[in-house]
């Protein structure tokens, strides 16, 4: 009998097996790749502690405030193209979240939004899945108005949920009753004008054989796919298998993508997050050859500047995607940090940059331009910059998408030098300070990360 079994909890800590193999979204999954090496000349590791350290930068990120904006995504050439769709999903967030996000979406020149599928969990602390049930009406309406914001900003909405993560009863596709209870929810969906949807089973744990569950996965979404296109034969899909990252050769994902590619509905997309499930290089040959196994349309889901729910920032520019990406990938969709949306907006922009205008796109130009678009005064630019050099990302200063870099540079100078350390906190006191003062009704979220570090640091002894 098909089953399969989450083997981690709590938010944040998706820590879930699959056949022996870790796919982890957490920082846990991707410590390792600190030792990769760092796309672009500008985003080395951590700087060296042989000159003053008195700042608030914990990286070797320095980012430049333009003298004046520029068009923004950069304009295309002519005859250039980028990725046909270009968005993001949320993490987690509140119909409330993404709500506040969709002008910024169209601001950017994005055109699709995708909801989490832990936003439509019966809980989100700590994570408790009970797909089987209707959707709550409260639930429903507080979609509804995210839809119907998206289609008034030109925005394409894909609905999506997941039945097999955090879920006491896993959907089993052989059931022909959970394939009913799955397919009402898409058609809730259906019936407010969504066109666009998505079926993920990621981070879950294999018990059957790879071609097996690719076999069981492939019937599960053509069988909601036939239902969606009897009503609207425009309706698209997009399915996340199990094996979401990588090049597709090792032993279990070849098989599972293999038969996938074969059995899945020749229309769908599959979901791919790239070389690595959250790291600096997503490279042309990983896309080409998980694409050739696979044998499907992608959609990039690319696992930056997600902090996966950790007391965290990751504020540096998106680098490390290959230009030519979207020559065989056609749709780019950022993944966003939990609770700090607005203060997403930063490297949110510089995803929209290269999304728009891959061949084109400037990182360092990039993050300068979003910060303009944030601020208005020479006080909060400021601010805005020192606080991406302190939070830069871990595409930038190594580690995983819940690494702290301030809390790291601390310890790291408070090991060598006791005065050196206090004045790296009193330097990041003074920025929060900025913060609060600059921006008095927003990034409270960012806020509360800053200040809860600095309280952190300041309890410490050094």
């Amino acid at each position: 009998m098909f089953q399969r079994e989450r083997t981690g909890a709590g938010i944040g800590m998706n820590d879930f097996t699959l056949s022996r193999r870790r796919f982890l979204k957490t920082s846990m999954g991707v410590a390792a790749l600190a030792a990769v090496n760092r796309p672009w000349r500008v985003f080395a590791a951590n700087d060296s502690d042989d000159g003053p350290q008195e700042g608030t930068a914990t990286s070797s990120l320095r980012v430049q405030i333009p003298a004046k904006p520029r068009p923004f995504p950069e304009p295309l050439a002519p005859g250039r193209a980028g990725f046909k769709f270009r968005g993001a999903k949320g993490w987690a967030w509140t119909p409330d979240q993404y709500l506040e996000e969709i002008p910024w979406l169209a601001k950017f020149r994005m055109n699709f939004l995708m909801n989490c599928y832990v936003s439509l969990f019966t809980s989100t602390h700590p994570w408790t899945n009970e797909w089987w049930k209707p959707l709550p009406d409260v639930k429903k309406a507080a979609f509804a108005r995210v839809i119907r914001a998206c289609q008034s900003n030109g925005i394409t909405f894909c609905f999506c949920m997941n039945p097999q993560l955090a879920s006491k009863q896993p959907l089993n596709p052989a059931d022909p009753r959970d394939l009913g209870r799955l397919s009402r929810h898409y058609a809730w969906a259906q019936s407010r004008g969504v066109k666009w949807f998505s079926i993920c089973v990621d981070d879950v744990a294999w018990t059957e054989s790879p071609t097996v569950v690719a076999g069981q996965d492939a019937y599960m979404v053509n069988t909601v796919l036939a239902q969606l296109r009897h009503r609207d034969p425009d309706a698209q899909m997009i399915f996340c298998p199990g094996p979401y990252h990588g090049d597709g050769t090792g032993t279990g994902d070849h098989a599972y993508l293999q038969t996938l590619g074969r059995d899945l509905d020749a229309d769908a997309y599959v979901f791919w997050t790239g070389d690595a499930i959250a790291g600096p290089r997503i490279t042309m040959a990983a896309a080409e050859s998980y694409k050739k196994t696979v044998k499907h349309r992608l959609f990039l889901w690319d696992n930056y500047p997600v902090n996966d729910g950790q007391p965290t920032l990751n504020l540096g520019p998106v680098s490390g995607r290959a230009p030519g990406l979207c020559e065989i990938i056609d749709g780019y969709m950022a993944n966003p940090m939990g609770t700090q949306n607005q203060i997403n907006r930063l490297p949110l922009a510089t995803c929209a940059d290269y999304a728009f205008n891959p061949a084109a796109y400037d990182p360092a130009r990039s993050i300068g331009q979003a910060i303009l678009l944030l601020a208005n005064t020479p006080a909060q630019k400021e601010a805005l910059k020192d606080l991406i050099e302190a939070y830069p990302g871990f595409i930038a200063a190594g580690g995983g998408t819940g690494t702290n870099p301030v809390r790291d540079k601390f310890k790291k100078l408070a090991a060598q030098s006791g005065p050196r350390a206090a004045s790296f906190c009193r330097g990041m006191e003074d920025l929060s300070l900025r913060l609060n003062n600059n921006f008095p009704d927003q990034f409270d979220n960012a806020k509360t990360t800053l200040a809860t570090d600095v309280a952190w640091m300041k309890q410490e002894k050094v």
